[in-house]
């Protein structure tokens, strides 16, 4: 009997405390789902995910909600929305490691497509060129990294109000200004005719720091600008950055030197070497026009007729000379072979192994060679004829040449597209595919000669004699980020590894990098 009460009174007490829980759900909804949550058994992670356990990673797995629900058990157009707001270094570099699924993302070519029109905007043509292999993650990669730097680093310097003295209400150059610029680089073109020039004026004294474009000493923005110390006394024609990393430049000037700097050394880097033949003083005897590298060659070219070769493994020793019969105005390397534009409109192919070196001498143009381009499969050339031509290095012919109306001073060639800059000031673009070169469009970016066009998949750098420097997203028409100005022409620039080199009209190199 006495049982039997114990266990009527233990059922009264279960059945008070069922009671009280209630009244405590009722007046705490949260503690009671806490609670419920607490004395859940866990269900398995990939459960809890709704993926099959093979492409779950289980360290970084993304958790659920508490209904269950989560990111992946989304539509997948949600999911690649989700992730077009991810910087693409996140997309590229991280969704990866989170789990297989996620890394997916990053192969949608949709996406990037999507993400490429949201960065150029929705009337602009990107890319320029076929979008057949066209790289979309690193374009878009690039060109947000291009703005992150650049947007909104404007400048008003020196140059920028000297230049609005000359600046018509139209806003361009009046045609006597232009037309002097372009007589001054003819001058300089027909005294490259002449080998061995004896009468270069040598300018002695640098620009001020004052007149620098950017201070160094600004903190605002992730680049910094330097100039490098003073190791030229005549106008700079060519700069090149070496190493893979920008790391080294090359810099070749009317003072008829090639100066090797270290940027790696010192906060403005340090001028190594001034390269010197056998025998001689000075690099060259002439104004040197142009560089160009592969690997560790470095070939220089003068209006002595000469093209230098330097091996960068050896601290810059001279490597080999090459005699041209006229002044050079370009070069491209690949591997061992030089190719050398000249002002006795040849072009030509050297082997530098060869004790012999010239291959091949063609003869493309009706006058100077000015720019070229070079790969495995094509050369590409602009002369002061107004042409372009296109000649296939392996079943060794001109495949075409294209008519212009200006002639062009620089060319880059990436994958499908070509950008060219000319002499009046406009920046023109090409598709290179199936062995044909179709003019595109062209732009006026610029209010005279076109120096300098460096482009990759996702940016476009240009410099002129207007002495400026503009930075812009590769679309077409090119959506300018910035114009820097300068105090004197910029007669070149290169691009390697985010840095940007110039070469001065006032004697400098100066040089944009991200900071440490």
């Amino acid at each position: 009997m006495s049982r039997l009460n114990d266990t009527l009174e233990e059922k009264e007490k279960e059945k008070d405390e069922e009671k009280e829980m209630e009244k405590k759900k009722e007046r705490c909804p949260a503690a009671a789902a806490t609670a419920a949550t607490a004395n859940d058994t866990p269900h398995p992670l990939s459960q809890r995910l709704n993926l099959e356990l093979s492409v779950v990673a289980l360290e970084t797995s993304p958790s659920p909600s508490s209904n269950g629900a989560n990111l992946l058990s989304l539509p997948w157009e949600i999911v690649t929305q989700i992730a077009s707001h991810l910087p693409a270094q996140c997309v590229i570099d991280v969704l990866p490691q989170v789990c297989q699924t996620l890394g997916k993302v990053g192969e949608d070519r949709l996406m990037w497509q999507l993400r490429a029109q949201k960065l150029s905007g929705p009337k602009a043509l990107f890319p320029v060129g076929p979008k057949e292999d066209f790289d979309w993650s690193q374009a878009c990669l690039e060109m947000e990294q291009l703005i992150g730097c650049w947007t909104g680093l404007e400048n008003r310097g020196e140059g920028e109000r000297q230049e609005e003295a000359v600046v018509g209400v139209n806003g361009e150059v009046p045609s006597a200004e232009r037309n002097l610029e372009e007589m001054q680089l003819d001058v300089d073109l027909n005294g490259a005719a002449e080998a061995g020039d004896e009468n270069m004026q040598v300018q002695s004294q640098n620009a001020p720091d004052s007149l620098s474009l950017i201070e160094s000493s600004s903190t605002s923005s992730p680049l910094e600008h330097i100039i490098l110390p003073s190791g030229h006394i005549a106008d700079v024609n060519c700069v090149l950055l070496l190493g893979g990393t920008g790391a080294l430049c090359a810099s070749g000037s009317r003072d008829r030197n090639v100066n090797l700097w270290d940027l790696r050394d010192g906060s403005r880097g340090t001028l190594t070497h001034t390269l010197a033949g056998r025998g001689t003083i000075s690099t060259h005897r002439g104004w040197v026009w142009c560089l160009a590298s592969s690997g560790p060659l470095l070939a220089s070219g003068s209006f002595d007729s000469t093209v230098r070769l330097w091996d960068l493994e050896a601290g810059g020793a001279e490597r080999g000379l090459i005699q041209c019969k006229a002044a050079v105005l370009c070069l491209s390397c690949e591997r061992d072979t030089v190719l050398a534009g000249s002002h006795d409109q040849r072009l030509n192919i050297f082997d530098t192994r060869a004790a012999d070196p010239l291959v091949q001498s063609l003869h493309l143009h009706s006058d100077a060679v000015l720019c070229l381009v070079s790969d495995d499969q094509y050369i590409l050339s602009g002369s002061k004829d107004k042409t372009v031509a296109l000649f296939d290095r392996r079943a060794g012919k001109l495949l075409q040449k294209v008519q212009l109306s200006t002639y062009l001073l620089s060319l880059c060639h990436r994958g499908r597209e070509v950008w060219a800059g000319d002499n009046r000031g406009l920046v023109h673009t090409f598709s290179l595919h199936n062995s044909c070169l179709t003019p595109i469009s062209h732009f006026n970016i610029h209010r005279s000669l076109v120096t300098g066009v460096h482009s990759s998949p996702g940016t476009l750098y240009t410099c002129s004699s207007d002495r400026t420097i503009k930075i812009h997203l590769p679309c077409a028409p090119p959506q300018t980020l910035c114009t820097l100005h300068h105090q004197a022409g910029v007669n070149g620039l290169s691009v390697e590894g985010g840095t940007l080199a110039i070469a001065s009209g006032d004697m400098n190199v100066e040089v944009w990098r991200l900071r440490n």
